[in-house]
């Protein structure tokens, strides 16, 4: 099964904002959405999902576990609330959100009860989220290779995080990029807004646009609908080669998230 590379991601949405966006996006053509356990948000997606009228079978839904349901059996059954939430009898992807804090659970454990609830049918495939090199190192040692769909990482013009993503490539892992707009700090970026001027396109398109070039997914968010619709367009913008070296040298490590106790060591 192909991953999407373009859905709507609900991070920090709650409620009828979470709701109203998702129901938005899915008016205007998206089919993938992504949420997470801990964004609170499940069951406002499932009833933006519900009212839609879109049949299940065209939509692609990833939720992922949050640390606190790493154990085996907590696992299976928060994936299984999840699924009530989401109204739905499965999802298509379900990440493990971030590694164990202090590796309170072994990643074994955890990495094999998240294929125990794929060969259940809870969820088609697994994947992770937040993982470093080694961290990916020791899930392909778990479950394998080819049963990791993606590892969905913090990219963005200011943090380009190429070893990870050499390292994914070469692996056959997905890359799925959050965060691709750094919290919307390069909408203000005049490099980007010289390439924007020069295809007539917004900077968040030219954003999202090279994150596409390079081959990765992306999952950005709005609560406005225009921007949702605006977004969506970057799918046909071309940057040329100029255009994708200029932003390759935007590149400052400059991580957003970066959540104490929770964050590994990033390569």
């Amino acid at each position: 099964m192909t991953l999407p590379n373009f859905g709507v991601g609900t991070f920090r949405l709650s409620g009828q904002a979470a709701t109203d966006s998702v129901r938005m996006a899915l008016e205007l053509g998206y089919r993938a959405i992504d949420t997470a356990q801990i964004y609170a948000n499940e069951a406002d997606v499932g009833r933006a999902i519900a009212a839609s009228g879109v049949a299940r079978s065209e939509l692609f839904i990833t939720t992922k576990i949050w640390t606190e349901n790493f154990g085996r059996d907590r696992l299976l059954q928060s994936l299984r609330e999840s699924l009530d939430k989401l109204g739905t009898d499965h999802v298509d992807l379900t990440l493990i959100h971030w590694p164990a804090p202090g590796h309170a659970v072994p990643l074994t454990e955890y990495m094999a009860a998240l294929a125990e609830a794929q060969a259940q049918g809870l969820t088609r495939r697994i994947g992770v989220s937040n993982f470093n090199i080694e961290l990916t190192r020791q899930a392909i040692a778990a479950v394998g290779r080819d049963q990791l769909a993606t590892n969905q990482i913090e990219l963005s013009p200011y943090l380009q995080n190429r070893r990870l993503v050499a390292f994914l490539r070469q692996q056959g892992i997905a890359v799925t990029s959050y965060m691709t707009l750094a919290y919307g700090k390069v909408l203000r970026d005049p490099v980007l807004a010289r390439i924007a001027d020069k295809h007539g396109a917004t900077v968040a398109q030219v954003a999202l646009a090279w994150a596409l070039q390079l081959g990765y997914a992306v999952i950005p968010s709005s609560t406005r609908r225009e921007h949702l619709a605006s977004n969506l367009r970057a799918r046909d913008l071309r940057l040329d080669e100029d255009d994708m070296a200029a932003i390759a040298a935007l590149e400052r490590n400059g991580r957003e998230v970066n959540p104490e106790g929770l964050a590994p060591a990033w390569d």
